[in-house]
């Protein structure tokens, strides 16, 4: 949805303050589904988690470099106008821990992190 808006509006933008999102390649999370069934207790709570915190500021430049746009700081209000609903969840400082799955699961994230990843081009095709 970020790179649809980025693309819509003509510029990649953040949320100013310390916003990270936690983060995880789709893969390595379907692994993790894929133990939580074979091994997990009924009930059990895991959080698929490779990255605890990327800066969306981070996120916001990655996505910026690969359309060749301007990268800029938006004040809490002017994302609400920005982003739309999208707002909400750019402006969290969203952070988890994979600790007790990777211990009780034997899960370990292998695929890119979130930034890496965004180099791709297969995000950005119309």
């Amino acid at each position: 949805m970020t790179i649809n808006i980025a693309r819509e509006k003509g510029v990649s933008a953040y949320i100013e303050g310390q916003h990270r999102w936690c983060a995880v390649h789709r893969l390595d999370a379907a692994r993790v589904y894929t133990l939580a069934l074979e091994k997990a207790v009924g009930g059990s709570v895991f959080h698929a988690v490779a990255e605890e915190g990327v800066p969306t500021q981070q996120i916001a430049e990655a996505i910026g470099k690969q359309l060749h746009l301007p990268v800029v700081a938006k004040s809490p209000e002017e994302a609400k106008t920005h982003f739309g609903f999208v707002a909400l969840l750019f402006g969290a400082d969203n952070v988890a821990s994979s600790k007790k799955t990777q211990e009780q699961l034997g899960w370990h994230p292998t695929q890119p992190g979130l930034i890496e990843d965004l180099g791709q081009e297969h995000y950005f095709k119309e």
